[in-house]
């Protein structure tokens, strides 16, 4: 194995920001540009509503369900490895997806691209602190940071544009050919490579709990009522149950329960996390659908609507993330969960005559208080754990992030099952419609109200490190 200083000599830096700066841009912008061009999709391959909800949740599922497990392979295996193979996956799945002749083969396709993404999104933060020495850290983790919020930023104009002009396939095309380039990039320019627990041994016995468990639930909750899908959720939570219980006895387990149960600030600050995007991320799913079938719009105009979310987002999580250094990070991550609850609870009252003034105005409020949460929240996470639990503690929140966005997703295609059961959106069930979305809205604001609280939780034991 080489030394440190011949891996410094090797390893071009700039290169490698770069190439995990563009892969964390086309994550977010892969997970929700798909939005936009539901109706199209939809449109070419005749899927109802809640086959439609299941383009998003397939990639969001897979991802929750790989975090974890290619993370702790990340660190055993090597980073740049389990980087490079996800790039590869995801490359693969992304043109199968492009290539989809159906809608059952476009939903498996996704939840192939969503085990990439997962394999990509555990190892690039890492990669990038261990590359870069102390002093640099927080510059790089910045640029990435922002890149993801760019992507997101991004997603709703640009997945407009390109399903509007070049059709809804253009995405997956444009996003596996940057993914062929990354591997190409990492295969002739990059040979350091980043392991930290060699000698561990890969928790076989959790992951083999966790992965099924979580799928169950998952599933089951976005069937409900189905009886079956009683079964699913009731056989999700035994699983994640015992699941728990054997990471809490285990010497090298996949995930260290042990942090939630003996540092409160880390449990309450990641369960908010939890709850801000299981209460935010559906929300462009929704409003998308609801902009182009009962407002009209091509999907570029609805794209244009919905970017005033994650604009705000980006500009406010900037600023909130250096106040939060100088301000208790917890008052602040407070305060941008009870504005996002506001405008969550604006979007309560839309109906189909609603002005799309209003549904800015609503938007801007809900990424105002999202930028407002999100950095701070992670401020307390990060400070709330010794250095050497870093790595855990950025996995922990990666996985509350995409399981909350998948809960939020499994919400809003329940909703929209009960209402519009699985008929194809159109001018005769558009009212049912909108009564399901009054409804997820609602779901969405007491989630914010509660998450209020929870980020209160453990606020004496806050100590910034």
């Amino acid at each position: 194995m080489i030394n440190e200083h011949e891996k410094n000599k090797e390893l071009n830096k700039a290169l490698l920001l770069a190439v995990t700066m563009t892969s964390n841009f086309f994550n977010p912008l892969m997970g929700s540009a798909v939005n936009v061009a539901l109706p199209k999709i939809s449109s070419e391959f005749s899927m109802d509503a809640v086959a439609m909800s299941w383009v998003t949740m397939a990639y969001l599922l897979a991802s929750a369900v790989v975090l974890v497990p290619s993370g702790k392979l990340g660190d055993m295996l090597g980073r740049k490895k389990m980087f490079l193979y996800g790039n590869c996956f995801f490359a693969v799945a992304t043109a199968m997806c492009a290539i989809s002749q159906s809608g059952d083969f476009l939903i498996f396709s996704r939840l192939l691209q969503g085990i990439g993404s997962a394999m990509m999104f555990s190892t690039s933060m890492a990669i990038v602190i261990s590359a870069f020495p102390p002093g640099e850290r927080g510059r790089v983790i910045g640029l990435n940071v922002s890149a993801v919020y760019v992507g997101l930023s991004a997603a709703p104009i640009l997945g407009g544009l390109l399903t509007q002009s070049a059709g809804w396939r253009s995405l997956f095309i444009i996003n596996a050919a940057i993914s062929s380039v990354i591997v190409l990039v990492i295969v002739w320019k990059i040979k350091a490579e980043w392991r930290e627990d060699e000698d561990d041994k890969f928790d076989w016995t959790g992951t083999l709990i966790y992965m099924p468990s979580i799928s169950a639930l998952m599933y089951g909750f976005s069937k409900l009522p189905d009886p079956l899908a009683v079964f699913f959720t009731i056989a999700g939570i035994t699983g994640l149950t015992i699941f728990v219980l054997v990471e809490l006895k285990s010497p090298f387990p996949v995930l260290n329960m042990k942090l939630f149960f003996e540092n409160r600030v880390f449990a309450s600050s990641n369960l908010s996390a939890f709850i801000n995007y299981a209460a935010t991320f559906a929300a462009s799913f929704v409003l998308s659908l609801y902009l182009q079938y009962a407002k009209h719009l091509t999907p570029a105009e609805a794209g244009l609507v919905l970017i005033t979310q994650p604009a705000l987002m980006a500009v406010v999580a900037i600023f909130s993330g250096r106040l939060s250094d100088r301000i208790n990070p917890r008052w602040l991550a407070s305060s941008g969960m009870a504005i996002s609850a506001v405008g969550l609870l604006l979007l309560t009252f839309i109906v189909k005559n609603t002005s799309l003034t209003y549904i800015y105005c609503a938007l801007a409020i809900l990424g105002f208080g999202f930028g407002l949460f999100s950095s701070p929240n992670t401020n307390m996470i990060m400070g709330s754990v010794e250095r050497r639990f870093y790595g855990v503690a950025t996995a922990t929140v990666s996985t509350m992030r995409t399981t909350g966005m998948m809960f939020s997703m499994a919400i809003a295609s329940l909703s929209v099952h009960l209402f519009v059961g699985k008929q194809t959106i159109n001018d005769t069930n558009i009212e049912s419609f909108i009564h399901s979305s009054q409804v997820i809205f609602l779901i969405f604001t007491v989630l914010c109200v509660v998450g209020v609280f929870s980020s209160f939780a453990g606020k004496k034991e806050m100590k910034m490190s």
